[in-house]
């Protein structure tokens, strides 16, 4: 696989842990959940309320 594919994903997992974290929600649990479900992942915390 190409390495580039990877280093997308992860910069997507930060991007979403960072996100998670403006919404005070726990950023590591968010980056890994990212790791699993990607693109998923920045949908959902695009919709939840902020706490």
């Amino acid at each position: 696989m190409d390495g580039g594919y990877f280093v997308g994903w992860g910069t997507l997992a930060l991007i979403n842990a960072g996100l998670a974290q403006g919404k005070n929600r726990t950023g590591l649990n968010w980056f890994l959940l990212s790791l699993f479900i990607g693109p998923i992942a920045t949908f959902i915390l695009l919709f939840v309320e902020k706490k």
